[in-house]
């Protein structure tokens, strides 16, 4: 997951950056040119207005960490400094534009923060009234109650500012969790279907190795035409795994069930297929890895005598006997990837056990019928 600025986060505070300076920098000067009245007056109060643009421009860049602590410190002694001895009314701007955006950066304790920084700002300002009592009802608004509304504005401003950043911080999170949740969900489809494709295959291979090796004394043409099936077997497979690696594998329903066909007939197991043709489409390729998926468990963990499979306008159904008991019901194991990718297609798979037999049956996706107009 990325961190530091987002893209989003980037932009906004190249926005503000963009439409805050010159607003700062025109209002400060305005300020500067009003409570200056010699060059050394200027010359301090144009350095605590640069200084709060700094602060403001690490802000916007993301790095104000690394500037707050001693913009801080300027800018909170110019304003006891223009109450005492300057003479300027305005030179708590450049602490408040600090502490305005410093004080929601705090971890924790925001609220203190806030009413300390509000609080400072007005006992500075109080020390105008005490050193000039009789002046009191001229000094109070341009010394307290202006620098302390502003303060207070700022600050308050600047808190749902943090909150909208947080909002599009964890917007960018949620993205980006998103982005990695879609890699790994397709590496898990990229594994289901490697195992798909080299799981089935080894299993053949190993049963008609095992047939070879009986016919190879007794039949020896018959042990010839099983390892020139397996060799052909093994070079489909390492095709179909190149094209796997480069996206360009596609399933055929219908020759996946003339292969299950053999398997089974090969397995001595008898097969009862009811289908019309079927027509291409996503529908049938994730179809047609339900049927290799579940021929490749019969094959492996069931002592089948008889498997009828069944496709029809809504789907397809593989009903096998000799199912082992489970206790508990059955486990979808294999199968579990393929259902959850026929639900993200709108279809559905379901497998069920009942006095040794077992049924696995896959609907396909709305509208995605595996059989065609002119077939039903």
């Amino acid at each position: 997951m990325r961190t530091g600025r987002t893209d989003a986060q980037q932009q906004l505070r190249g926005l503000n950056l963009t439409t805050g300076v010159p607003i700062l920098l025109a209002a400060g000067a305005l300020l500067v040119a009003t409570d200056a009245d010699t060059w050394w007056q200027a010359l301090i109060l144009t350095a605590n207005l640069l200084v709060a643009l700094l602060a403001f421009e690490r802000w916007a860049a993301h790095d104000f960490d690394r500037v707050l602590v001693p913009c801080l410190i300027v800018t909170a002694l110019v304003w006891p400094l223009g109450v005492l001895w300057l003479d300027a009314p305005n030179a708590y701007y450049g602490l408040a534009i600090v502490g305005a955006h410093a004080v929601p950066q705090a971890p924790r304790f925001r609220i203190t923060a806030a009413a300390a920084l509000i609080g400072y700002v007005g006992l500075a300002g109080a020390l105008r009234l005490l050193v000039a009592p009789w002046d009191a009802g001229d000094l109070l608004i341009p010394y307290l109650v202006l620098p302390v509304g502003v303060t207070a504005v700022m600050t308050g401003f600047m808190f749902p500012n943090k909150g909208f950043y947080d909002v599009v911080r964890e917007l960018e999170e949620g993205r980006d969790r998103e982005a990695e949740l879609a890699v790994t969900r397709e590496r898990v489809r990229f594994a289901g279907d490697l195992h798909d494709i080299q799981g089935h295959t080894l299993h053949v291979v190993k049963l008609k190795v095992t047939l070879a090796q009986k016919l190879v004394h007794t039949d020896p043409d018959r042990a010839a035409a099983e390892l020139r099936e397996i060799h052909a077997l093994v070079s489909d497979t390492i095709t179909q795994t190149k094209e796997l690696a480069y996206a360009q594998r596609r399933l055929n329903l219908s020759a996946e069930l003339e292969n299950a066909k053999n398997l089974f007939e090969a397995a001595g197991i008898r097969v009862h297929v009811d289908r019309a043709s079927p027509d291409g489409g996503i529908a049938h390729e994730l179809l047609s890895q339900v049927l290799r998926e579940t021929t490749t468990n019969i094959l492996r963990h069931a002592q089948a005598t008889e498997v009828h499979i069944t496709l029809t306008g809504a789907g397809i159904t593989i009903v096998n006997d000799g199912a082992r008991p489970v206790s508990g019901g059955p486990e979808l194991r294999g199968l579990s990837t393929l259902r959850q990718r026929l639900a993200d297609e709108g279809g559905a798979l379901t497998v069920a056990q009942s006095g040794g037999r077992f049924s696995t049956a896959a609907t396909a996706p709305e509208g995605r019928s595996p059989v065609p107009e002119e077939n039903r």
